[in-house]
């Protein structure tokens, strides 16, 4: 679910109130499953989702929306059967439409209740991110326009690279696709039963980070070209960043310290008591998937990811091949023994001894800053 322009900026500084908006939209989700299997006849029922909390978009610039991996159904509680799951049928046009209405009435009365505004500009009152961080709060209003703010070029937009080719553009919203006043609802994503791999495809896109290192690149001239996943309308197809504005970019879009960015709700909450009783894979299943049996059997389930396997998924490195013969590494032994420890570093002429901690340094002198004033217009898509 995509948010206003308007609601951007308010919740990416309000952490409280986009988890907020997030439960709303993730309920309302949650709640229209449940009436569908009612209509069907399946009463009791109960879902559940992961949220995903994103603040960038395609062109780095702050954009506060959410991905929500749904379950695609109900689980019902059948007593000495344990819970049974029902799947779902793709929603109609008129449910999302109708779904997407109940979303903007919920939040607008959570703003109200909280004494919000959406619109900060417009509404008057003080604005709390620009009185606690004044830089940071004009780095973001401009970044949800897809602006610079500070430097020489204070409110120039990125320079493009293949503008002017033609691109044809959306004859209209696709099927499970609405949209009303700013809010864009898309639920024509789906995970066959059993693909893992998909699955895990799915939950790298929504977990992925603002930018891949392989889409950057730098020019002679000293300029960060970006690559765009897609191109935009108008036949966009890269942006070119001064350095300082890249950092503005990076500086927008990082969430603030000590917060969650993934959220649980329904069966999938950690304090849901469904949560234990969810049904792990059967045995026959696992004769579906190739090689699921000879792992299974080869290996005890952890409940953890070594280190080395983490980093291999992580990252593609792998940590246990040796940089010289290209053959596997194997721990020998684990030294603990001070004393050793000791000799050893003096045998290879390294220090041995702890460094003294340092004090921690003084923190920043206040930084200079003017107010700079932008236009209404709003980012490109």
């Amino acid at each position: 679910m995509s948010l206003p322009y308007r609601l951007r900026y308010v919740l990416a500084w309000d952490h409280a109130l986009c988890r907020a908006v997030t439960g709303v939209f993730v309920r309302a989700v949650l709640g229209s499953l449940r009436r569908r299997a009612r209509h069907n006849g399946v009463a009791g029922s109960r879902s559940g989702a992961v949220a995903i909390i994103q603040r960038f978009g395609a062109a780095l610039n702050l954009n506060v929306h959410v991905h929500a991996l749904v379950l695609d159904g109900v689980y019902v509680d059948d007593g000495a059967r344990g819970l049974r799951f029902y799947p779902a049928v793709p929603p109609a046009d008129e449910e999302m439409d109708r779904l997407i209405l109940t979303i903007e009435r919920r939040i607008g009365r959570l703003l109200a209740r909280r004494g919000v505004a959406d619109d900060v500009a417009d509404s008057g009152d003080a604005d709390p991110w620009l009185e606690a961080e004044p830089v940071l709060a004009s780095i973001a209003a401009a970044s949800v326009q897809g602006r610079r703010a500070l430097g020489e070029r204070a409110g120039a937009r990125p320079g493009r690279c293949g503008v002017g080719d033609e691109y044809p553009a959306s004859s209209g919203l696709g099927p499970c696709h609405a949209r009303w006043r700013g809010y864009d609802l898309h639920a024509n994503v789906s995970v066959p039963p059993r693909d893992r791999s998909q699955l895990e495809r799915l939950c790298r896109y929504a977990l992925r980070p603002p930018v891949a290192q392989d889409r950057l690149r730098l020019t002679p001239e000293g300029r960060v070209v970006l690559e765009l996943r897609r191109p935009w309308a108008d036949g966009t197809t890269h942006l070119a960043f001064d350095p300082l504005e890249l950092l503005e970019r990076l500086a927008a879009v990082t969430p603030r310290p000590r917060i969650n960015l993934v959220l649980y709700y329904g069966v999938l909450g950690a304090r849901s008591a469904w949560r234990p009783r969810l049904a792990a894979p059967h045995r026959e299943s696992l004769e579906e998937v190739p090689g699921a049996r000879e792992a299974s059997s080869a290996h005890r389930p952890r409940r953890n990811w070594l280190w080395a396997d983490l980093m291999r998924r992580s990252f593609g490195f792998d940590v246990l091949a040796c940089p010289r013969c290209g053959g596997r590494l194997e721990l020998i032994a684990s030294i603990e023994d001070p004393r050793v420890i000791r000799r050893i570093l003096n045998h290879l002429g390294l220090p041995a001894d702890v460094p003294a901690t340092r004090p921690a340094r003084s923190p920043p002198l206040p930084i200079e800053h003017s107010d700079s004033t932008y236009d209404d217009e709003v980012a490109a898509p």
